[in-house]
């Protein structure tokens, strides 16, 4: 009896201990299998609704659409980077497509060509790792392409294929993200968004495959797989088309609009004063009025209208651009006692012209400073201002002030005339020995194709009008201002500009040419125009053109001609020490103006 009590307490024992142990388990596992339970059912309905979607838009490209059969897409390149293959080209489109659909399209990095549209829904993208990309790129290539190729001599381009795909990578990413059905919050989603997020995180800003890191190549093959994936997801190559071709206009719509606030926002600083001129104007001037009468006159004025010296010509209202112009010229010159300067100025510069070659005078040179109201035979504001043009430096009286050069100087034979934003780096005595050969104007020819500096006559001047196209060959070779020598006993012969003025009245009743003093120079000038050697005169330093360093060495003047003038601060850097180094910067006013070189 004892031994049976004893033995009942001890079997009550162990199962109260069994069912202490087993309930906490049975308990945690039944919880972990209702979430389980949940996030699963959460899977596969994100899941349906991609399938449901892939059905709805195989069931859509299944219905003939009658009322699109004419329509044809634009064949379109989408990312072309100069030289290189498209990231995403298409190229032909079969004109026996009802549809509209191309022909031939290429996706890099995933290698993908669909050459029929009835096969386009069954297709799916191939994976593609970074082991079988590198692998494709070694294969034979359409002759096209292999031309494109052979085109590439820059060794950056073969380099940065990783870089380039890259961005393919995170393009097709962001469109397969665009195919999910909206509010879809599916594993495939959220994975995509990581890849992409990753992606970017780890490419930065890098434009260099020798810049990438372990961690970007990693997160490549991370969202090469995600992509292989969305490709068995989406296999419609149409929509995806379609998608990237909206990418694409989007992108550019919005760089076209950039370039043109850049453009914009260019030519409006290349019109504006700069604070620190205008303030050395104002310093200037304050300091001239304080001079007694006898102190603001220039000395040397005997030399003024001799012809037996070397007379250079500029006219401008910056006096930090003539004083660089003198100082350039006077610098590099064999015999500067023979140059005399003549800066025609307006009446508001005049006393800060004046002032500053009195403070600060050109050696042996000789200075003359007038102002553009001393003459009453001065450029009609009224017919200048009927040619239309935003910029108004076009429509100066001081810019078309050079056709008057014979009224100016009448007991001069020859003069140079110096545009304000050149430097002089030769000694310029030899253009007065040179043979002009019964011409008016020496200059600098810009018909060489391929040039930077290339021009053509219907670029400016308006060859449907009958009276241009009768009396002018648009085939004729250009020329530029800047640099020019002109036989001024020639000029007044063949009173050239009487012939200014008729042509000005002209384009003033209706639009014979451009704004500003070129084309109307070409027409004044035509046939009377003597071509030099180019290197007395080289052109392209004031925009991007690609002015080759061995040309500025050699030329004999550099021309800063364009928007992005030297002493702007959206000037060229590494063409600005040309101009620097004739500017002093050590004065006292530019010091105060903080002008600083």
């Amino acid at each position: 009896m004892r031994f049976t009590r004893r033995f009942t307490r001890i079997f009550i024992i162990l199962c109260l201990i069994a069912v202490f142990v087993t309930t906490p388990i049975l308990l945690f596992s039944s919880h972990r299998l209702i979430h389980l339970g949940s996030d699963a059912s959460k899977e596969f309905v994100g899941d349906l609704s991609i399938l449901k979607h892939r059905i709805e838009v195989q069931a859509l490209n299944a219905v003939q659409q009658e009322e699109v059969e004419n329509l044809k897409e634009p064949i379109l390149d989408v990312y072309r980077d100069g030289n290189q293959i498209s990231a995403v080209s298409l190229y032909t489109i079969d004109k026996n497509d009802s549809l509209g659909q191309p022909k031939n399209v290429s996706l890099a990095g995933n290698n993908v060509t669909t050459h029929d549209t009835k096969k386009e829904s069954q297709q799916s993208l191939p994976e593609e790792t970074l082991a079988t990309r590198e692998k494709a790129l070694e294969k034979p290539r359409p002759k096209e392409v292999q031309h494109s190729q052979n085109v590439q001599s820059h060794p950056r381009r073969a380099l940065d294929e990783r870089v380039k795909e890259i961005k393919d990578q995170l393009i097709r990413a962001k469109a397969f993200l665009n195919f999910a059905p909206a509010g879809s919050n599916s594993n495939f989603v959220k994975e995509i968004k990581l890849r992409i997020k990753d992606l970017e995180r780890a490419a930065g800003e890098v434009s260099k495959d020798s810049d990438l890191s372990r961690r970007a190549i990693q997160k490549m093959k991370a969202m090469s797989a995600t992509l292989s994936k969305a490709s068995r997801l989406f296999p419609d190559c149409s929509a995806m088309v379609k998608k990237l071709r909206a990418m694409t206009y989007n992108a550019e719509e919005q760089l076209r609009t950039q370039k043109n606030q850049a453009s914009f926002l260019e030519n409006l600083a290349g019109r504006t004063t700069p604070k620190g001129l205008h303030c050395l104007s104002m310093r200037l001037t304050t300091e001239y009025f304080a001079l007694q009468s006898e102190e603001q006159i220039l000395p040397n004025q005997h030399k003024f209208q001799n012809p037996d010296l070397h007379h250079f010509a500029v006219f401008s209202d910056n006096v930090l651009a003539c004083s660089a112009v003198v100082n350039s010229t006077v610098s590099t010159a064999r015999a500067p006692e023979k140059i005399v300067f003549h800066i025609v100025t307006d009446s508001l510069n005049l006393p800060a012209m004046t002032m500053w070659f009195l403070s600060n005078p050109p050696g042996k040179a000789t200075i003359q400073i007038q102002s553009i109201d001393m003459f009453d035979w001065s450029p009609n504001k009224d017919t200048l201002q009927k040619q239309e043009s935003l910029d108004p430096r076009y429509t100066s009286p001081l810019n078309h002030l050079r056709f008057y050069l014979p009224n100016i100087f009448p007991s001069l034979n020859k003069i140079v005339l110096l545009d304000h934003d050149v430097v002089v780096k030769r000694d310029l005595s030899g253009l007065w020995h040179i043979n002009m050969k019964g011409k008016v104007n020496g200059a600098v020819e810009t018909c060489l194709e391929g040039e930077p500096s290339f021009r053509r006559m219907d670029m400016l001047i308006n060859f449907t009008d009958p009276m241009v196209a009768t009396k002018f060959d648009v085939k004729s070779c250009t020329w530029a201002f800047g640099m020019n020598l002109f036989d001024l006993q020639e000029w007044r012969k063949r009173n050239l500009t009487g012939l200014y003025h008729n042509y000005l009245e002209l384009g003033s009743n209706r639009p014979l040419m451009k704004a500003g003093t070129l084309p109307i120079g070409w027409m004044t000038f035509y046939k009377h125009t003597r071509a030099i050697d180019r290197r007395w005169h080289v052109l392209g330093l004031g925009y991007d053109s690609g002015v080759k360093l061995n040309e500025i060495e050699q030329a004999a003047v550099i021309h800063y001609d364009g928007v992005l003038k030297p002493w702007l601060e959206i000037g060229l850097q590494k063409l600005k020490p040309y101009w620097k180094k004739h500017v002093r910067y050590e004065h006292p006013f530019m010091q105060q103006c903080n002008i600083h070189g």
